[in-house]
This record gives C-alpha cells, sequence and structure tokens, in this order.
C-alpha cells in the first residue's frame, strides 16, 4: 500500500510535458482576452509576433495588433473564445523549442471557430510567435460565403 501511495505522490509530481506547457500559453492567451487583461495578454507573445484575424486585412505585427486591440482592453472589453479540442505538436528537434497547434474554439457571436499558430520557447518561457483566428465554414455552404464576400466588378 504504501508503494501504491508513492507511486501516486510521484505521478503527481510529474513535470507537465512540453505539449502542456505549451498549452497552458495559449489557455492564459484565452483568459487574459476574456478578462479584457491587454498587459497579459500582449506578454504572451514574442515581439515580433503576428496576428492574424478572420478579415483578410488582419494581418498585423504586436504593435500594430495592440493599437487595434489595446483601446478595447482599456474599456474593459475583451473577447471570449471557449477552447473545445486543441491538439499541441512539439517539433522533434532537440531542443524542444517550437510548437505550433490548431484548436477548435467556441463564441457566442461566431459560434464554431478556429485558432491555429505557432510558438517559441524562449528564456521565460513559451510565447505565441503567430496567431491565426479563422471562421469554420461548412463545405456545404463555402460557395455561398464566397459569393458573399467576393467584390462585384
Amino acid at each position: 500500500m504504501l508503494a501504491l501511495v508513492a507511486a501516486l505522490a510521484l505521478a503527481a509530481a510529474a513535470p507537465p510535458t512540453p505539449e502542456e506547457d505549451a498549452a497552458a500559453v495559449i489557455d492564459a492567451l484565452h483568459a487574459a482576452a476574456s478578462s479584457a487583461d491587454g498587459a497579459a495578454y500582449f506578454d504572451l507573445f514574442t515581439p515580433n509576433a503576428r496576428f492574424i484575424g478572420t478579415d483578410a486585412t488582419e494581418r498585423w505585427t504586436l504593435d500594430e495588433f495592440r493599437a487595434y486591440a489595446g483601446p478595447y482592453f482599456a474599456r474593459g472589453q475583451g473577447w471570449t473564445y471557449t477552447p473545445v479540442e486543441r491538439t499541441v505538436t512539439v517539433a522533434p528537434i532537440q531542443c524542444l523549442c517550437i510548437a505550433w497547434f490548431d484548436e477548435v474554439l467556441h463564441n457566442d457571436s461566431y459560434g464554431v471557430t478556429r485558432g491555429s499558430g505557432v510558438l517559441r520557447k524562449t528564456r521565460s518561457g513559451w510565447k505565441i510567435e503567430q496567431y491565426v483566428l479563422s471562421f469554420a465554414v461548412p463545405n456545404d455552404r463555402a460557395r455561398a460565403v464566397v459569393e458573399a464576400i467576393t467584390p462585384t466588378e
């Protein structure tokens, strides 16, 4: 019995995997956005990060994205995307310092959305290099969506 208790204690104390560490950063990103905590949110990105939003014009450097989103956060207005499913893959290289992910998210306004991106392990932990937010369009509705967003001549 004592051996079982020791084994359970050792298992509970096992350090998180690199994938779990990277996923925790993505969770922190969503939590900071939901609570409109701009300082915590932007601290999760590398200085040269990119944020790619749902609009074709939304390919922002971190400074550009901060200029866009900062005023919303300052008013206490964030956004909530709840992770439903996520896959994180750490590159099989010696440093274990690059990870990519894709996730299915739920948003009250947009329904099912997707996030994907790249993280890099830095001296201060995992940081987001790129985040891409996209709408999930069912294949049978794709043509109608494309027609709706294609400019007419």
